[in-house]
């Protein structure tokens, strides 16, 4: 637990000092940047461009709109992030599910995993952008019964297709991890290979898994939030990012209020994968990082 509590104390550190470079950039910055060849090599360091970080808070605690009723900037992109997290932890079980199911016959077979790794690997090279329509189109083409598929379906859909691929990477590196002489004593014994993967190959492959399943959250909520804005689903954070930045020009401290809770998502989503890791930590001792 003090392991934890100092990542969290340096987690709060690296924000802070983040906050602290952005004011002292703010402050010493030419306002029109720097621009090289046409290229902007550094933001300008307009209120416009760069509000204070003061300023976006407190904009945070101010009405959406001007509208009665209107609720508060930070409730309204809290819940749209618990909407874009409840889709991201579909995506991320869905994804988790196929890539140790990869894994398991990667490992189990080897011709499958020579056959399969190089597009597993060639997957991530599809742009999301190219990707999102087909999804929504495919889904919208979905019938069983009275069933009807849903625009965070198809969401959850991108979010476990990026999610799946650090998953089933780190779970096959974790199954073929265990000692050949181990491996041998079980086949001495005459273990079949359902046992061997129970009391053997699993247990080893807790310190690769964790770390895969972390980063697989984090990209679970980049897919989703990518995917929110490129489908155009309602009531997620991807949404309100776009609707929040085309107001930029006359309210650009709104704007970040979206971003930063994108980013509390993903620091949330990794949290809870480091939370049901410590329930396994007698096979952590030798945890690879990722």
């Amino acid at each position: 637990m003090t392991g934890l509590a100092r990542r969290i104390g340096l987690g709060a550190l690296a924000i802070v000092l983040l906050g602290v470079i952005w004011e002292l950039y703010k402050a010493v910055g030419p306002a029109v940047g720097v621009d090289v060849a046409g290229l902007q090599l550094l933001p300008r360091t307009t209120d416009l461009a760069m509000p204070h970080i003061w300023d976006m808070i407190s904009r945070a605690l101010e009405p959406v709109n001007s509208s009665e009723g209107s609720p508060p900037v930070w409730i309204s992109v809290l819940l749209a992030g618990a909407s874009s997290l409840g889709t991201a932890s579909v995506g991320l079980l869905i994804g988790s599910i196929v890539g140790f199911g990869l894994a398991l016959l990667m490992q189990r077979f080897r011709v499958a995993e020579s056959a399969v790794l190089p597009w597993l690997v060639l997957s991530q090279t599809v742009p999301l952008i190219a990707l999102a329509p087909l999804i929504v189109s495919w889904g919208g083409r979905v019938q069983i019964g009275a069933f009807e598929w849903e625009r965070w379906m198809s969401v959850a859909v991108i979010a476990a297709y990026l999610a799946f691929f650090p998953v089933a990477v780190g779970a096959l590196r974790g199954l073929q991890s265990p000692d050949e002489i181990n491996v041998e004593l079980f086949h001495a014994y005459a273990t079949g290979w359902w046992a061997t993967l129970l009391y053997l190959r699993l247990p080893a492959s807790v310190p690769y898994l964790l770390p895969a399943l972390r980063l697989g959250a984090a990209s679970a909520i980049i897919g989703t939030v990518v995917a929110e804005v490129s489908t155009g689903a309602k009531g997620g954070i991807g949404r309100l990012i776009i609707e929040y930045a085309q107001s930029g020009s006359s309210d650009p401290a709104k704007a970040y209020s979206p971003i930063a809770v994108a980013v509390i998502m993903g620091l949330a989503a990794a949290g809870i994968v480091a939370l049901a890791g410590l329930t396994l930590k007698r096979y952590r001792r030798n945890e690879v990082t990722a």
